[in-house]
């Protein structure tokens, strides 16, 4: 059958040349109906595109090829440069067996990440007309890597918001496609060390992939030193933190049974729980107990969820932000170290770094930047689509005023 097409305000050409990879639905004319996941052919001045139709996101067009429609073969062709680029991580097998293998726009399938853990591969999309393209990425992950014992998808996230950042917000359905199941008990390693990763049914496994070099950063800073991990989730910065010599290791989230799956992994590496404590409280209110009690600690890590998932909600959760570090920036200790990080494409690098700077102003310290950090190599981002560097992390030595 024919490609339908669809021609679009010239005024578009140049920020889609550049590569960025997604039209929303008020650039398409009036009058334009076709179906979710339907090949379409963009045309724009001189540029033209092949991407893929959604009749209900607020993205109506991801683009994929500016070439050919994609196929079975282009698509293996996408997922086996991914492979490509993940080289190194495999390199450093058996230290480290988890990682992003795809992780869409940056690699050219804009809307589905694959995560490897293990001998298993996790196919997520987020839009409805992504789901008839998972049977040939499958396909294309085994030819990949024929030792894969299982591949899995989850449901795609029709009402996901188009600027959303990594996180997913929801446990969804699990489905195995091909091969077996990951046993409930499944061990990856990353740097070494071991981590419990629930692929089924899991919130994002239990593992957070994009933080994985930032954890080790941790494990660097913490030798002698007293450590608070807020929103800990199952305590991977706190682990780096114990094995790199930490003498006290406080992980803080509110979450039900994050303390017993903090404490799995501590046993699992045996690392000495008894310099180990898990407090379940609001963050929030455990950092603002902490301030009032005038506790500190010599590096306070301070890793929340996004606080902001569409930019309606930016001007909240910025004031969200400068709260949060201002009552965490309190319990550092005079020349002790911050961590702190966002996960919201909604603020940008720049914008977290003012926010940064007025909750250092609310808690009457300084504050001196000392590395920047943001998505590992499993994260690439096109130079043209800034919504894909969603990552920030920074360390700061916290001082006070003179």
């Amino acid at each position: 059958m024919p490609i339908p097409e669809i021609t679009i305000d010239p005024g578009l050409r140049s920020r889609l040349q550049q590569g960025h990879p997604w039209l929303y639905r008020n650039h398409v004319p009036a009058g334009v109906r076709l179906r979710s996941g339907q090949w379409v052919k963009l045309r724009c001045g001189s540029f033209s595109a092949y991407g893929l139709y959604d009749a209900t996101s607020a993205i109506a067009v991801r683009m994929f090829s500016r070439t050919v429609a994609p196929d079975a073969e282009w698509i293996a062709e996408r997922v086996w440069e991914a492979w490509e680029g993940r080289a190194p991580l495999r390199d450093n097998l058996p230290a480290t067996s988890a990682y992003r293998w795809i992780y869409g726009e940056g690699d050219g399938l804009p809307g589905l990440v694959v995560d490897r853990y293990g001998d298993y591969a996790l196919i997520q999309t987020y839009a409805e007309s992504l789901d008839g393209l998972v049977p040939m990425v499958a396909s294309a992950l085994r030819r990949c890597d024929p030792e894969l014992r299982g591949v899995l998808t989850r449901g795609s996230l029709a009402e996901r918001d188009p600027e959303d950042d990594d996180a997913a917000p929801a446990v969804r359905t699990t489905n195995l496609i091909f091969g077996e199941a990951p046993p409930p008990d499944l061990v990856v390693q990353e740097h070494g060390l071991f981590l419990h990763a629930d692929v089924q049914h899991g919130q994002k496994t239990g593992l957070f992939l994009d933080h994985r070099e930032n954890r080790r950063m941790i494990e660097g800073l913490s030798g002698g030193r007293s450590v608070l991990n807020c929103f800990a989730y199952t305590g991977g910065f706190s682990l780096y933190a114990l094995r790199g010599g930490a003498a006290q290791v406080v992980s803080n989230d509110i979450g039900q049974g994050l303390a017993a799956a903090t404490e799995a992994n501590i046993a699992l590496n045996r690392l000495d729980a008894a310099r180990h404590e898990f407090v379940t409280d609001d963050s929030f209110a455990l950092l603002d107990a902490y301030a009032k009690a005038g506790r500190t600690f010599d590096l306070v890590i301070l890793d929340p969820p996004s606080f902001a998932r569409s930019k309606a909600n930016l001007h909240a959760a910025l004031r969200a932000y400068v709260r949060i570090n201002n009552l965490a920036l309190r319990c550092v200790a005079p020349g002790g170290l911050f961590a702190t990080a966002s996960c919201t494409s909604q603020v940008g690098p720049e914008a977290f770094r003012a926010m940064l700077g007025d909750a250092a102003a609310l808690a009457g310290r300084r504050v001196q930047i000392i590395h920047e950090a943001g998505q590992p190599l499993d994260h690439p981002v096109p130079a043209a689509f800034p919504e894909g560097r969603y990552l920030k992390f920074v360390v700061a030595r916290v001082l006070d005023l003179v």
